[in-house]
């Protein structure tokens, strides 16, 4: 067991080995086998893959905003190369990305449940998932289109003059804590719209 959990690739596999095992035991337990694969099971699906993005990609923007960004300060200089060249860009990489699966499975999961264009209108009984939906379409866009550019500055992975380096890294701090800010209200209409939060 030790060999699996000192390997993250390794975890991870024994994780969805798990859960296929545990879909199976549940789906025979329940009687329900002939639903997997069908079309509601992949709606099912879809929205689970959303979820497991969206937590990757809200509990990194809570780890920036809540450890990462508060704690620099109290770090030795000597220190910090190791979270600006080591930590931060592989932390960026699983959060952008992490931002655009949530955004696609979030779209798929929409119009396969066909409401879609009305939640994007906002129309009636629509409001709630379409005011999260466009929230996190900002935040997908402030992720890929502000804070990224600015945090490649910042880090150095693009060299700039230690003026703009500075500049991004607040722009970068800003943008972020203004997704922090619209996560809140995203993930209440998020879950608002299905569980009757509204």
């Amino acid at each position: 067991m030790s060999a699996i959990l000192q390997s993250l690739g390794k975890t991870v596999v024994a994780g969805i080995v798990l859960l296929i095992v545990l879909i199976v035991i549940v789906a025979v337990a329940g009687g329900v086998v002939s639903q997997l694969g069908s079309h509601a099971w992949f709606q099912f699906f879809f929205r689970w893959l959303h979820v497991l993005s969206g937590v990757m990609w809200i509990g990194l923007l809570w780890y920036f905003n809540f450890v990462q960004i508060p704690s620099m300060p109290k770090i030795p200089d000597e220190q910090k190369p190791a979270v600006s060249k080591v930590i931060a860009p592989a932390a960026l990489f699983w959060f952008r990305w992490a931002a655009l699966s949530t955004v696609v499975t979030g779209l798929i999961v929409a119009g396969m449940n066909t409401y879609l264009l009305q939640a994007l209108s906002l129309q009636k009984g629509f409001v709630a998932i379409g005011i999260g939906m466009w929230l996190a379409l900002i935040m997908a866009f402030n992720v890929w289109f502000i804070i990224w550019p600015n945090q490649k500055r910042a880090l150095g992975i693009v060299v700039v003059d230690a003026d703009t380096k500075a500049k991004s890294a607040r722009m970068a701090m800003l943008t972020s804590r203004v997704n922090t800010m619209f996560s809140v209200p995203m993930l209440y209409m998020m879950v608002a719209a299905s569980h009757g939060g509204l």
